[in-house]
């Protein structure tokens, strides 16, 4: 199977440099399904291409020699030796890993520039209709062509071929090209050489940042990268969904609240640290020795309660991955004394999908949470905290949006990109009015920050208590 990417412009022959593979030399790369040879047909200032050939062992593959999945799919006769499918997306992991990362020492800048590319990949199965290869790719901004071959000259009644040779071109960078065949080749196939497990959820949510989310033919993608796995197309789905700190959107929150409290010279606390502060104080009044923090994000309420000698538990609970180990790595899990590591935990989880691990927790937290869940979606949240957890206490910050008319750069805007809704100070009281009521609670309120008389403070929290 071939794939080839041409780089068109002025002095193309720094493509070497973006794939870190010598223009000038064949190179060959042994994979447990076969080999992968990379080399350049074409060199020149005006246009240089690269081409990547797998050539795969189908005998390996029918003794069911590691990388196949072992379940019969490789009989002795089979298109996988000859057609794109996961074995090139594999491919392109092994060799051109670095590449799809943007990451180039040498030539960074080039890295960064979107660039006039164009790609060629062949034999690629397209059941159905061909006209599936625009849906994905148009979106993205490319140009998409195809050709077809007849199935056999001898029977021109069976028609054209399942195949296509599909060539797309865009001005995008290098890593993003890459990004978008590792992740969308497969959707092609609709099958895997491998098991696909719960790992390629966090493979498909590492490729498909920045452009997955908001692709019109999102689900039918997912779909198809799962290999009709349904459960973890639907867990993959509400992942992306949910990415929301996965994807950079401008300013941070902390830095868009800090904005004013920078101004001012004699605010020497920021209004995270003050939200911080009464989070840990409501937790430590509570009488609480076991806490789980929902949405934990890089772990600052976690650094704050391990130096409580009152908590001798406390979990961190995040859905994206790279999120937790951020905070891990912030908190400096590796070089933790050990009776700090023993009260820690780290866990991946959704807030919106019941989860026993959620119970037996004498505090909840929701720090800066909720306003990032879809409203239609909140009723679950609701059910599973206040509902089938259900803890003693449960603490919820949220911003005030009447507070935003004090932040220049904000006015009628919510606080933050990704935030699906922001509350009044009159629809918070509502809120918890109706949790009391649902769910058998009494609730506190009261407000973080610098309290302005006519729109109060910039952050809400409410400290729920579950009725004896």
């Amino acid at each position: 199977m071939l794939l080839t990417i041409a780089y068109r412009g002025k002095n193309t022959q720094n493509m070497g440099y973006l794939l870190h593979k010598n223009p000038y030399r064949a190179q060959q790369f042994e994979l447990n399904f076969g080999k992968v040879y990379v080399f350049y047909p074409e060199i020149s200032d005006a246009q240089t291409t690269a081409a990547l050939v797998l050539d795969i062992d189908p005998i390996a593959l029918a003794k069911g020699k590691q990388g196949s999945n072992g379940q019969g799919l490789f009989s002795y006769v089979n298109d996988r030796p000859y057609v794109a499918s996961s074995f090139m997306s594999t491919a392109l992991a092994k060799v051109f890993g670095t590449a799809m990362s943007g990451r180039c020492d040498k030539m960074q800048e080039l890295a960064d520039t979107p660039l006039d590319l164009k790609a060629t990949i062949h034999m690629l199965p397209c059941r159905g209709t061909p006209d599936f290869a625009k849906e994905v790719f148009e979106p993205l901004g490319y140009e998409t062509s195809y050709r077809t071959t007849i199935l056999d000259e001898k029977f021109p009644e069976w028609e054209d071929s399942t195949y296509i040779d599909l060539t797309i071109s865009g001005k995008v960078t290098l890593a993003t090209l890459l990004n978008h065949l590792y992740v969308l080749i497969p959707a092609f196939d609709k099958q895997k050489h491998y098991w696909v497990g719960s790992d390629e959820i966090d493979k498909l949510v590492k490729h498909g940042e920045g452009w997955l989310l908001n692709h019109p033919a999102r689900n039918r993608i997912v779909n198809r990268y799962f290999a009709k796995r349904r459960s973890l197309a639907h867990i993959a789905r509400n992942r992306l969904i949910e990415m929301e700190e996965e994807v950079e959107l401008g300013l941070d929150e902390d830095e868009i609240e800090n904005q004013v409290e920078i101004s001012n010279k004699e605010r020497r606390i920021s209004l995270n640290e003050m939200r911080l502060e009464a989070v840990k104080n409501a937790v430590i009044e509570s009488g609480a020795s076991s806490v789980i923090d929902l949405g934990c994000g890089d772990g600052k309420l976690i650094k704050l309660l391990l130096e409580e000698p009152q908590i001798k538990k406390i979990t961190g609970v995040d859905v994206v991955v790279s999120i937790l180990e951020r905070a891990k790595s912030r908190l400096h899990y590796d070089r933790l004394p050990p009776f700090k590591k023993e009260k820690l935990s780290i866990m991946q989880a959704s807030l919106i999908y019941k989860d026993g691990r959620f119970c037996g927790y004498d505090a909840a937290c929701l720090v800066e949470v909720i306003e990032h869940i879809d409203s239609q979606r909140l009723s679950a949240l609701e059910r599973i905290i206040f509902e089938y957890a259900a803890p003693e206490t449960v603490i919820v910050t949220t911003p005030n949006r009447e507070y935003n008319a004090n932040y220049e750069w904000i006015r009628d805007k919510l606080r933050h990109d990704d935030h699906r809704f922001e509350w009044s100070r009159k629809e918070f009281e509502a809120w918890t009015r109706h949790i009391c009521t649902s769910f058998g609670y009494t609730v506190e309120t009261n407000g973080i920050g610098e309290m302005d008389e006519k729109v109060g403070t910039p952050t809400q929290m409410g400290v729920f208590t579950k009725c004896v």
